[in-house]
């Protein structure tokens, strides 16, 4: 295949790619022409595969879809593996932890021996609005949650999502920033994929009792005497 083909059709693989991720965001081509500082008609060029990205484009794309760049380099689709970040999913997903944060709240509050009004007073809340608030039938305000929070004698963390997808997203997001916190050679050592064994052997030697290890390091030294 000569040059000229094989550029021709790497323009309209990654134009393929990078409408599966525009689309698998929910963004609109407007919106991400705006976001990467570029007119619609050339972001539809891009995904046409009349024209492709310079790397610094792409680089900010994959930034600004959460994508690893290498991504742009492989074939996998994302918008038939996973469902699109559309605004009636967000609204959907609002008002489903809107209830679940009332449920917590009423379990909290009796959890204390605290009756609703007792709960409403003691936060300066009508008890008509805190009856809202446990059923889900109204937001809670964020002063008010850390209001009633504090009333309860519980962390406003205790209201926060761990299970759905907005907990997962957060639960990612604090391992990298640890991973970011360990020092740049260990970094460089958890990263190698040939230095996986000794990971694993560690995890398996975290979650071993204090009397395994002892009898582990009790062992080794018998071999090595």
């Amino acid at each position: 295949m000569d040059q000229a083909r094989a550029r021709t059709l790497r323009m309209k693989k990654l134009g393929v790619l990078l409408r599966d991720a525009r689309l698998a965001s929910g963004h609109s081509r407007k919106a991400l022409a705006e976001a990467l500082g570029i007119s619609s008609a050339q972001l539809a060029a891009y995904e046409r595969g009349d024209k492709a990205p310079s790397l610094p484009e792409l680089e900010a794309l994959a930034y600004h879809l959460r994508l690893p760049l290498e991504h742009f380099w492989g074939s996998e689709v994302l918008s038939e593996s996973q469902p699109a970040r559309q605004h009636a999913d967000l609204a959907r997903l609002v008002a489903l932890r809107q209830r679940i944060v009332g449920v917590t709240l009423r379990q909290y509050r009796e959890a204390a021996g605290m009756t609703m009004v007792e709960a409403a007073r003691a936060a300066a809340i009508p008890v008509r609005r805190l009856r809202a608030y446990e059923m889900g039938d109204r937001p809670i305000p964020l002063p008010e949650l850390e209001t009633l929070a504090e009333v309860l004698g519980v962390p406003v963390r205790v209201f926060m999502d761990t299970e759905g997808p907005v907990g997962q997203w957060l639960a990612e997001q604090r391992q990298v920033a640890d991973f970011l916190e360990l020092p740049p050679e260990l970094r460089a050592f958890v990263a190698r994929p040939v230095n996986r064994p000794y990971l694993e052997l560690a995890q398996r030697l975290s979650e071993m009792s204090v009397e395994k290890l002892r009898a582990v390091a009790e062992g080794l030294l018998e071999i090595t005497l």
